[in-house]
């Protein structure tokens, strides 16, 4: 199915998408892409990174029971795909060296039962994020500060740009991080990328425009390892949910 064009309808129609959005991505992480020692749980913030974020959980070491031998958790090496072996299929990637609608905001926590450690993030933008300076300052800034921490993160923006961001979120936030200045195809306004959040830090940028079909994107295990995520079949069973009031709307 296209991609719509969603500012043709109000945000509150967008965010009742982007719920439904978030549960199938979810479920299609937990039916087999994330490796066994992971899950996906959609939940509710007060704040935090952005309206949809799916945050990935790390595997930590089990220590060995007396008696026992030692038992150690299989970390993200033990699944995903390996950049070296299966490149990203994106348009677009860079490289750069770091140094080191409401409040209520629905996520996506994908965690490991033994462990706490966040490895990353998947964030659908909403109009919120683009709707102020202030709002697309709180958006990069948050962005900047995950992969900083080594967080890896897959932004999906179906909305064009901005008075905010007249290049799009990617070159809104690559701007605080590498020189390479980037500027999207005008005959494509929106934006996918996945970060791997390496000492090196890299982006693959995949534009495409209303009517076009979703790719599978990254989203980085580790910065060479990551699992795709399938947006345009979830995307499709996502709008499956949307009224079809609203559908009519989005296909006319």
């Amino acid at each position: 199915m296209p991609i719509h064009d969603w500012a043709r309808v109000g945000a509150g129609i967008f965010h009742h998408f982007h719920h439904e959005w978030i549960s199938t991505i979810s479920s299609a992480l937990n039916a087999g892409l994330l490796p066994p020692d992971y899950y996906a749980l959609a939940e509710q913030i007060a704040g935090g990174f952005g309206p949809d974020v799916l945050t990935l959980e790390s595997v930590r070491s089990e220590p060995a029971r007396s008696g026992d031998e030692e038992t150690t958790s299989a970390g993200p090496s033990d699944g995903g795909i390996a950049v070296a072996t299966a490149p990203p299929k994106v348009r677009f990637t860079a490289t750069a060296e770091m140094e080191q609608y409401a409040h209520k905001r629905s996520r996506i926590a994908v965690r490991h039962t033994s462990g706490d450690r966040v490895v990353a993030m998947l964030e659908i933008v909403s109009p919120g994020n683009k709707a102020s300076r202030h709002a697309l300052r709180s958006l990069v800034e948050k962005a900047v500060e995950l992969l900083e921490a080594g967080i890896h993160l897959l932004v999906v923006d179906l909305f064009p740009p901005g008075t905010f961001d007249p290049q799009g979120i990617h070159s809104a936030i690559w701007s605080e991080i590498g020189e390479e200045e980037f500027q999207l195809p005008r005959d494509q306004p929106l934006t996918l990328v996945a970060y791997s959040a390496g000492e090196l830090k890299q982006a693959f940028i995949e534009p495409v425009a209303a009517g076009d079909l979703l790719p599978d994107m990254p989203l980085f295990l580790e910065p060479d390892r990551y699992v795709p995520v399938p947006l345009e079949a979830s995307y499709n069973r996502a709008f499956d949910a949307v009224p079809k009031r609203w559908q009519q709307e989005l296909l006319y």
